[in-house]
């Protein structure tokens, strides 16, 4: 079961959220907007961001003539050689080398990359927009933003609202790095600083030679001439975004959810109004509601064992059921193969008259011959010869 956010009703949710200003001390409150508390979808924030960091790859090929710059031809067949196309000319160690195939050496890859492969995906606004409001609502929970490896823990609460006070007075990277710290944002922005190392690879010396964490994501309303964005963008891990421009490549990086969001009070505001809520729609995106989840509760089993659940079931019928009797081999159970077959029988009858009636003819005859080999082996005794038979000749 794919995990899912709480609904707006749940007893889970936190109707408020506190606008935060340690420098005046002045708290306010904030109704919870209904995006945070979207479905959380990891498989679609995966999906759309893989598609999406498809689209702004910078197009490569290799050189339609590399590989293949030489004067090479076959030398056909019968000479005990392969058929691959091998340099002319003589008196070097290259004349008789193959040539142009992939698997020679000095030979051109296989398929050669093209610019006009088809490098950018199209993702459906749908899509996007659901994506979007996820990793939005998985900011929104304090677990997974330490999940992540966020350090949130000196931070009055999640999601993080700065009220515009705070903001609008700020015009030097100084005085924002001190209320990011007095917000209990200062562990994380350490944790970004001790990240920071060098690229493994050729990168290093391709212009990306540094790689470092990311840090919180400002959420925030004002025009990009506004003194708090020329203030914060120069903190390292500390990245900026119109709450009207969000990107999922800024709210979930790597297309893992829960980066730390601060937003000021005026985006924090923004949000029903650009997003909608469960009841209206948006007023910026046409016809859009945040998406609702189907489940309220991801806990199946224990709402199956509810006591509300159970009080309105019927009690478990015990069926005493006749065990179904073993098949018999028709071949060894003569009931079942008569039932199979009436003949059966009669047959088996027939076969055993009929034994009987060989072994008789059987019994008959080896009673004959032994009477005559009985007779041939008895020994006969001449009869006594006459006066006439024992004249001479």
């Amino acid at each position: 079961v794919i995990p899912v956010h709480p609904c707006p009703l749940s007893m889970a949710q936190r109707p408020l959220v506190t606008v935060q200003a340690p420098n005046t001390g002045k708290t306010s409150t904030l109704p919870f907007p209904d995006v945070l508390s979207s479905p959380i979808r990891p498989d679609v924030v995966n999906d759309v961001h893989t598609r999406m960091n498809k689209n702004h790859r910078q197009p490569y090929a290799v050189s339609k003539y590399a590989g293949e710059q030489t004067s090479a031809i076959s030398w056909g067949t019968g000479r005990a050689v392969s058929r691959i196309p091998r340099v002319q000319g003589g008196g070097t160690h290259r004349s008789g080398q193959g040539a142009f195939g992939n698997m020679c050496r000095g030979g051109r890859m296989f398929s050669p990359t093209k610019v006009w492969r088809k490098w950018h995906v199209r993702i459906s606004k749908g899509h996007r927009r659901y994506a979007v409001c996820s990793a939005l609502s998985a900011s929104a929970l304090a677990p997974l933003v330490m999940a992540r490896g966020h350090r949130i823990s000196e931070i009055a609460e999640v999601p993080l609202v700065v009220a515009d006070v705070e903001v609008d007075s700020i015009s030097k990277t100084k005085e924002a790095t001190a209320l990011l710290k007095a917000l209990g944002a200062g562990p994380d922005l350490d944790r970004v600083e001790a990240s920071r190392t060098i690229r493994a690879g050729k990168g290093k010396s391709r212009n990306r030679r540094y790689v470092q964490k990311r840090g919180p994501l400002v959420i925030h309303n004002k025009t990009s001439d506004h003194g708090m964005v020329h203030a914060l963008r120069n903190i390292q891990g500390v990245d900026l975004c119109h709450v009207s421009r969000l990107n999922l490549l800024s709210l979930a990086p790597g297309g893992h959810m829960g980066r730390f969001l601060i937003y000021t009070e005026g985006a924090f505001k923004e949000l029903n109004n650009i997003f909608g809520t469960f009841k209206t729609d948006s007023v910026q995106k046409n016809g859009f509601r945040p998406p609702v989840g189907i489940v309220t509760n991801a806990d199946i089993g224990r709402i199956i064992n509810s006591e509300e659940v159970q009080s309105a079931l019927r009690a478990k019928q015990c069926a005493h059921r006749r065990p179904r009797a073993s098949k018999k081999n028709p071949l060894k159970n003569a009931t079942a193969m008569h039932a199979l077959n009436p003949f059966e029988l009669t047959r088996k009858k027939r076969q055993l008259n009929a034994e009987k009636q060989r072994q008789n003819n059987r019994s008959k005859k080896i009673a004959k011959n032994r009477l005559f080999i009985e007779q041939l082996h008895t020994p006969v005794i001449a009869p006594a010869r006459g006066p006439e038979e024992m004249m001479p000749f």
